[in-house]
């Protein structure tokens, strides 16, 4: 079964509501931050089919249209000071085949907070009649989901949430008498900004737009749980640089693992597929999980425009999935077509497969050569790959690894999401900085002609990277 160590290990206290508390950093410098996790202290359904029966003591939480099922959560916080930064509610669906459903429902807060887990039924429920925090698309079996609560969460207080479904193939969760490694949590972030970190620059000025995140990201560990922190406090859109999700890249990986961390910034990100999305055919784990933000699932290359002069263009670099990358493929046509016609003075390409690295465990890539080439003919400035799971940052080359100062494009490896870490062979030329033990994102900050880069850590730890670049 798929379990992320993140949500196991909880403590003993969990079956009494609150769970377990941690010290966390948040990158811009925090006072007295911490982070909470509840579990209820109620929860129950109603079913239409059976009205008077409670289910106050089922292992199980229904949500469904035919028959009809209501979830009610109860849940007490209490202990936390300071003002609430991030509440998200996180449930499990439960492994039993059936679980899955096209809708995981919609999320609601509800006025009443004293009604009786094992007095309610379906003739005797509390009103499910406040506004709609957040609404759960397709669900798999066996895998967490996250609903931000923030806005109704504000401080030490009960609360209650209710949840419906307009699907007649609903879904079911697990109920705190799972037990505390499944049961329901509402986790709740306190913290005062404060000076900042000394790992981490000031904020960029007003209208400057931000990119940031890295790719070989969330698996059964912990490392894709830290960066997902530094995203929490970093603006800007997301950017991922492929195997998003290990192994095999499948529906029930991206809803475990991914979903739970990188995933609670899925509305900003845009995403480039790797070898590990690939695994599955058609890379559909991928495509199915980011929709219309990842293109083309045929193609799984495009492009968009950042503030007024940065043009992004986002590769597909497992060649053989779609015709190839050769020049001439329908992709390299593309990417030239494309980069003519943007009219925009400084651009960013990003893909999976370096075309260098220094990496032990993936050598240096010759099929995306030809994109490298059309990127320099058209004067693109930075490529971001992953791949090696590592940090490494080239100087401007041309396409052949040779210092190009006047027209050289700046190639980054940030395979740094979370993934377990690799180890560097043999050190090409040009390559300026490397680190094989952090985990961390890129943070680019687009300036009006030029970008400022900045590798920013995970919390703990003192490697950086930064600088600035005119663009051509």
């Amino acid at each position: 079964m798929f379990r992320r160590k993140a949500f196991t290990a909880v403590s003993a206290a969990a079956a009494a509501g609150a769970a377990l508390i941690t010290a966390v950093t948040l990158s811009g410098g925090v006072a007295n931050a911490a982070t909470t996790t509840f579990t209820p202290v109620a929860d129950t359904y109603v079913d239409n089919s059976t009205t008077g029966t409670n289910y106050g003591t089922s292992a199980q939480l229904g949500v469904d249209n035919s028959p009809v099922k209501r979830l009610f959560l109860r849940f007490t916080v209490s202990g936390v000071s300071g003002t609430v930064t991030s509440a998200k509610l996180r449930v499990h669906t439960d492994d039993v085949a059936g679980a899955e459903s096209p809708s995981g429902g919609t999320f609601r807060r509800m006025s009443n907070t004293t009604w009786s887990e094992t007095g309610t039924t379906w003739n005797a429920q509390p009103s499910i009649d406040g506004a709609t925090l957040g609404t759960l698309g397709s669900v798999a079996r066996n895998a967490w989901y996250e609903v931000d609560v923030t806005s109704y969460v504000t401080g030490n207080g009960t609360y209650s949430i209710g949840v419906t479904s307009t699907a007649t193939d609903g879904a079911d969760f697990d109920a705190r008498e799972s037990g505390s490694a499944t049961a329901p949590q509402l986790v709740v972030t306190t913290g005062t900004v404060s000076s900042p970190s000394p790992t981490v620059t000031t904020p960029p000025p007003s209208g400057d737009p931000v990119l940031v995140g890295a790719g070989d990201i969330a698996d059964s560990g912990s490392g894709d749980t830290a960066t997902a922190a530094l995203l929490d406090n970093i603006p800007g859109t997301v950017f991922t640089l492929g195997d998003n999700v290990y192994t095999n890249g499948t529906a029930s990986e991206f809803n475990s693992y991914y979903n739970p961390t990188w995933g609670r910034h899925k509305a900003r990100t845009r995403p480039v597929a790797g070898n590990h999305d690939y695994n599955t055919s058609g890379a559909t784990g991928y495509y199915g999980y980011f929709g219309s933000s990842a293109g083309d699932p045929t193609k799984g290359y495009y492009s968009y425009n950042v503030g007024t002069n940065w043009h992004v263009v986002v590769l597909n670099s497992n060649c053989s999935a779609i015709g190839g990358c050769n020049a001439g493929s329908a992709q390299e046509r593309w990417l030239r077509s494309d980069l003519t016609t943007s009219g925009r003075p400084c651009t960013v390409a990003m893909w999976h497969h370096p075309r260098y690295t220094s990496g032990a465990n993936h050598a240096p890539d010759t099929s995306v050569a030809p994109l490298v080439q059309a990127l320099y003919d058209n004067n693109a400035d930075l490529i971001l790959t992953g791949h090696n799971h590592q940090y490494e940052r080239f100087a401007p080359i041309n396409p052949s690894n040779q210092l190009d100062t006047t027209r050289g494009i700046r190639h980054f490896v940030v395979g740094s999401g979370g993934a377990g870490h690799y180890s560097f062979g043999t050190i090409l030329a040009n390559s300026e900085v490397r680190n094989s033990d952090t985990y961390g994102v890129l943070k680019l900050t687009l300036h009006a002609s030029s970008y400022t880069w900045q590798f920013v850590p995970q919390s703990g730890r003192t490697f950086t990277d930064s600088g600035t670049t005119n663009c051509h």
